[in-house]
């Protein structure tokens, strides 16, 4: 295991989810049940499964397109939701 590649996965998907959707519904989702170590389960298995899908979808892309190609499409994605997020479309 490339130990670079563990650490600098776990630093950026850590700094992306914090302080999103995800972290906000997980709050509001513990307070409300007062099931913490459920909530902490049902989203560490949501947020594995889909990581999971990312990587084997990432993995099979990766070997039919160029990762150029994979970085401008995923560019592409964050303007366009950007825009309906601004447009109160999203």
């Amino acid at each position: 295991m490339d130990l670079r590649v563990l650490i600098t996965t776990f630093g950026i998907i850590f700094l992306a989810e914090m302080g999103d959707k995800t972290q906000l519904a997980a709050m509001t989702m513990a307070a409300d049940t007062k099931r913490p170590w459920a909530v902490f389960l049902g989203a560490s298995l949501a947020l594995a499964a889909v990581s999971g899908l990312g990587v084997l979808v990432g993995s099979v892309i990766g070997t039919y397109v160029p990762l150029e190609w994979v970085k401008r499409a995923a560019a592409v994605a964050f303007i366009v939701i950007g825009i309906l997020m601004l447009a109160g479309k999203f």
